[in-house]
């Protein structure tokens, strides 16, 4: 099969599975939304504002302090790489959290099967068994996947994409798609299992390279056939933000949606109101129609603004933080108005 080909099969499998998708979801009572707003660890892990990470017991007070209903730990250092956190320091931290009324809702693995290389695909297989061990342990339901991801750096101080994207467009240039998505397919498929096994959900995110939208993420889902294997569908990395194209997402991904992401950075208005990008308005009232009851999670995760030659400290990333879950809370309740 040439690539042509490939691409054309592609489409058209996808294209009736979204069609089998709608058609399930026009039936039965329409479910109620339930949207939650929860602080992804990223925000504060020291790598794109100036200075240290918090520690999770520290970021955890700032959920509470900020209103988020839950967090949710990215699976690197300084906060959730596994090997740092046996049963015991999960089941204390888990301890913590609720005795600050914050849940542990997810965990990010920031894994790649996507390598022409066996023994890194492999690498990344054990690191997410360990996630997903830690998942449990933490009791938390959800771990956020990748397909493919390039990685960032930190040279010399702040971290940067470019860099492991241009490591990550080499090493796979010489390399058909359909083989790519094949190692890809094959290396969610083993975790699949193991999530299984242990009672967690893994969450496809719709995140490049590989992915290119939602109609990727629903052709994956369906090849590899697993009842633990769901979607985290995410406005900010659509290529198309339109409300037609928005609103076909959400429809498309139905009850598969178990988790979502927003970020950007915010202003208050002359009226004291947060700003926020306009896509979003039309993205949650498509959740709500869709009866989405699981976390919206918060995330700084760019390069941030400098000034006098210094990047921003972390109470640049305090005050988006602060002002990003008021922005979404007010929307939600916005939308939920507009609806009843």
């Amino acid at each position: 099969m040439n690539r042509r080909q490939f691409i054309g099969t592609s489409l058209a499998a996808t294209a009736g599975m979204i069609a089998k998708f709608n058609r399930a979801s026009q039936g039965g009572p329409k479910k109620r939304s339930n949207m939650k707003i929860g602080l992804y660890s990223i925000t504060f892990l020291g790598i794109w504002y100036r200075g240290e990470a918090l520690t999770l017991e520290e970021m955890i007070k700032r959920a509470r302090k900020y209103g988020y209903e839950g967090i949710e730990i990215d699976g690197k250092r300084p906060h959730g790489n596994p090997l740092d956190w046996p049963a015991r320091r999960c089941r204390e931290l888990r301890t913590a959290s609720q005795g600050e009324g914050v849940e542990i809702y997810g965990v990010a693995a920031n894994n790649d099967f996507s390598s022409p290389i066996p023994e890194y695909r492999e690498c990344q297989i054990a690191y997410v068994k360990e996630l997903i061990r830690m998942t449990s342990d933490l009791g938390a339901r959800t771990l956020r996947m990748f397909l493919a991801w390039p990685g960032v750096t930190k040279h010399p101080q702040i971290a940067q994409y470019t860099i492991a994207r241009d490591i990550w467009k080499y090493t796979h240039e010489k390399f058909a798609e359909e083989e790519v998505w094949a190692w890809c397919r094959e290396g969610l498929a083993e975790c699949a299992r193991y999530a299984e096994d242990a009672g967690v959900i893994l969450a496809l995110q719709n995140h490049a390279p590989v992915i290119r939208d939602y109609r990727d993420v629903l052709r994956m889902v369906k090849e590899v056939n697993s009842p633990n294997l769901k979607v985290s569908l995410d406005v900010p990395i659509m290529a198309d933000k339109s409300p037609e194209n928005i609103r076909r997402a959400a429809k498309a991904v139905g009850d598969l949606q178990v988790l979502s992401h927003f970020g950007g950075e915010y202003e208050k208005d002359r009226e004291g109101k947060v700003k926020g990008a306009k896509f979003y308005k039309p993205f949650i009232r498509a959740m709500h129609e869709i009866g989405y009851s699981g976390y919206l999670s918060y995330e700084l995760c760019h390069s941030l603004p400098v000034a006098n030659g210094q990047t921003v400290g972390v109470e640049y990333a305090e005050k988006n933080a602060q002002l990003a879950a008021e922005f979404m809370r007010g929307l939600i309740t916005e939308v939920k108005k507009d609806n009843n």
